[in-house]
């Protein structure tokens, strides 16, 4: 489960942001008992969050941030920062930017790590992995390498015994020091990784998986199992079942439906609405929260569901017992409420009209909004918390 993510300097980001799906340590927390999940390291992590924002605030950037890093940790390619993800005002001050990232989280075997990242456009400057035992325990080094004015990398601190190692080939931008520890072995590198590929699930609506083998045979897997039918019945209940496509899931499923005088109405998933096409690759991404405890950040969500299928979505995510999570942006205010979230689940993307660089915050920095003011959205539209057009 994520804990937190720290990153600065990425696309219209110029300052350090913070997110956070820490549950509050308040009495808060008895409202809405089945909005977070307590973990055997001490750590309240929320199941949800939204974000809200205006077109071209910010929130598919910090979208795009993690899915960024993420993307580090799937290849062995050159490790630098792009051009085109540096936020362009950074080079007023510095010729050659630097990038940092920082993510906390709980692993599939319930450890708790944090992984820190900078890198420019010449590599990787700084990176680090820490592990904690418990929430209030201190966070260990296991490794941290730095480099140097020469280009050289040394190591800063860690008992790694594989970093050694890594280090005498290591004088180049190529590849993560965490991706090549975990080739040689060192089990709390694995665990990262495994996190990273496994469980950390950023984007946008999935895309056709048809020319990716090993993602479709996951994903039809997902599809045959009669709970994600569950899942995607909640676009439309007249839905009694699919017969899922070998070949083209995406596209050549079979959608089936039954009328109120039992009959039976086949339609291709291709011929079916916008919105029933796009649910349905969603629906793969809901089953794999809360079936799969995978952590799932979704781009712009209110252009695949209407407010009540957002309602069914989130009180669905928040009534089942797993380890999964559910964070996405979105333009509508109804999400604006009290009674479905707590503070700490809102987040706000607003862009400065002056400096044109976003800034992200949670509802929780706002005291003067109380969990007795339902009508949230009132604030927001009237410029009150940010996050409406150059406010």
């Amino acid at each position: 489960m994520l804990i937190s993510f720290k990153f600065n300097n990425f696309c219209s980001f110029n300052l350090e942001s913070e997110f956070s799906m820490e549950a509050p340590n308040s009495k808060v927390k008895t409202r809405y008992p089945d909005n977070y999940t307590s973990t055997e390291v001490d750590y309240d992590l929320l199941k949800t969050a939204v974000i809200v924002g205006e077109n071209a605030g910010g929130k598919s950037n910090f979208i795009g941030s993690i899915k960024f890093l993420k993307s580090l940790m799937d290849s062995n390619s050159q490790v630098q920062s792009v051009g085109a993800y540096v936020n362009t005002f950074s080079f007023l001050t510095d010729k050659n930017p630097e990038q940092r990232f920082e993510i906390c989280f709980i692993s599939e075997k319930e450890h708790v790590y944090k992984y820190c990242l900078s890198i420019d456009s010449k590599g990787i400057t700084g990176e680090g992995l820490y592990k904690q035992a418990k929430k209030k325990g201190a966070f260990a080094c296991l490794f941290s390498v730095v480099r140097d004015e020469s280009g050289i990398y040394e190591k800063k601190e860690g008992k790694v015994s594989e970093l050694d190692t890594v280090l005498k080939n290591s004088n180049n931008s190529y590849g993560l020091f965490i991706s090549k520890l975990a080739l040689l072995g060192n089990e709390d590198s694995i665990e990262t990784i495994s996190w990273f590929k496994n469980i950390l699930l950023p984007g946008t609506v999935p895309a056709d998986q048809e020319n990716n083998p090993v993602r479709k045979d996951e994903d039809i897997k997902v599809m045959r199992d009669p709970r994600f039918v569950e899942i995607f019945r909640m676009v439309d209940y007249s839905i009694c079942s699919i017969e899922v496509d070998n070949d083209k899931p995406y596209s050549k499923s079979m959608i089936i439906r039954k009328d109120a005088a039992g009959n039976e109405i086949r339609r291709e998933l291709q011929q079916d609405s916008t919105g029933v096409r796009e649910f349905f690759a969603w629906a793969v991404q809901i089953f794999r929260v809360v079936y799969e405890n995978r952590v799932v950040f979704a781009d712009e969500m209110d252009r695949v569901l209407n407010p009540i299928l957002s309602d069914r979505v989130i009180a669905f995510v928040n009534g089942e017992e797993h380890k999964g999570q559910f964070i996405f942006s979105t333009h509508n205010v109804l999400h604006l409420n009290l009674k479905t979230y707590m503070k700490e689940q809102i987040y706000f993307v607003t862009k400065s009209k002056d400096s044109l660089t976003s800034e992200l915050y949670s509802l929780a920095d706002f005291p003067e909004v109380r969990y007795e003011t339902t009508r949230v959205y009132e604030f927001y539209m009237k410029g009150i918390l940010g996050g409406t057009a150059f406010e």
